[in-house]
């Protein structure tokens, strides 16, 4: 399986995406707020305070339909150096972005624009929109704010990209593969065994069908 993080090619495309992603969501959740966006081993990802709109399926469709039409639209993108000054002025609406900025050391800060959309980002990115065309996003959870339990929940939305559409099938067609082979999903359809929150989910349970396996493969 491909690393997003270690391939530069991918890293880049894939960090770009994330914006791409971003934006459609500002678009269809105006008062949306952003942490980080991170290209991670398995694609890119973003935390997103949606408020008390909650990420489903029906809303993965509509994020992605609108991403679509931004790639469509082939934006140029455009890195610029601010100020910090400039740059807390810039997102004094976004809680998050503050936090992030008034960590940073003074000097400038590099901002990536595309249409109407700007957000914080070192790069490097792609130079169009356009280019971020062939993607998926393949899931959704809730975070903790800065890993932290004491702190709200935000939205975490994965995504991939890559170059060509070949290549994002062929992914896709492993991360099936690999989710077919995957125990847990094999463990419940065959009945072998299950998990319980109040013992944990680390600690799985035979049922008798899986007791009957662990006898055989013992003998």
């Amino acid at each position: 399986m491909v690393n997003f993080k270690e391939d530069e090619r991918l890293n880049t495309l894939n960090h770009s995406c994330a914006h791409v992603m971003a934006q459609a969501v500002k678009h269809l959740y105006p008062h949306a707020k952003f942490w980080v966006g991170p290209v991670v081993k398995e694609g890119f990802y973003y935390d997103i305070d949606l408020g008390d709109n909650v990420i489903n399926d029906e809303a993965i469709e509509a994020i992605e339909k609108e991403m679509k039409k931004i790639c469509k639209e082939g934006k140029k993108i455009y890195r610029r150096e601010v100020s910090k000054q400039e740059a807390l002025e810039m997102f004094k609406d976004d809680m998050y972005k503050l936090d992030l900025i008034s960590g940073l050391e003074d000097g400038n800060i590099t901002v990536y624009d595309q249409g109407d959309f700007t957000d914080l980002c070192r790069g490097p990115h792609v130079d169009n929109t356009k280019l971020c065309k062939n993607f998926k996003l393949v899931k959704y959870s809730g975070v903790y704010w800065k890993g932290d339990a004491n702190n709200h929940v935000m939205q975490r939305i994965y995504g991939v990209c890559f170059p060509t559409a070949e290549e994002l099938e062929e992914h896709l067609k492993l991360l099936e593969e690999a989710k077919e082979r995957d125990h847990r999903k094999i463990g419940k359809e065959m009945e072998l065994f299950m998990s319980d929150d109040l013992i944990g989910r680390g600690l799985p349970m035979f049922l008798p069908k899986g007791y009957t396996v662990w006898q055989e493969l013992e003998n």
